[in-house]
C-alpha cells in the first residue's frame, strides 16, 4: 500500500455512510456486488465487479478521489486518481 496526497486530504474523522447500501442498484433493481463508502462524503456504492459500477460513477461525477471497502473488518481504501490501494 502506498500513500497519497488524496488521503491526506481526507476529513477526519471520515464520514458516516449516507446508507447501508447502494441505492442507485436498489433504484435499478440490481444487486451489489460489494460495497464502498466513498470518504469524503459517506455515499455507499457498488464495485466494479456489480453490473453497474456506482463508485467509480460516483468519482468520476463528484470528483472524490478515494473509497474504502465498506465491509465490516476491511481497511484498505482505493484512490482513484493515482488508480492504487492507498
Amino acid at each position: 500500500m502506498s500513500e497519497c496526497f488524496h488521503v491526506a486530504d481526507l476529513p477526519r474523522p471520515e464520514p458516516a455512510p449516507l446508507s447501508e447500501t447502494c441505492l442507485e442498484c436498489r433504484a435499478a433493481e440490481s444487486d451489489p456486488v460489494q460495497l464502498r463508502l466513498c470518504l469524503t462524503c459517506g455515499h455507499v456504492a457498488c464495485c466494479d465487479s456489480s453490473p453497474y459500477q456506482h463508485a467509480t460513477q460516483h468519482f468520476k461525477d463528484s470528483g472524490h478521489p478515494v473509497m474504502r471497502s465498506f465491509k465490516a473488518g476491511a481497511g484498505w481504501r482505493w484512490c482513484y486518481p493515482d488508480g492504487s490501494i492507498v
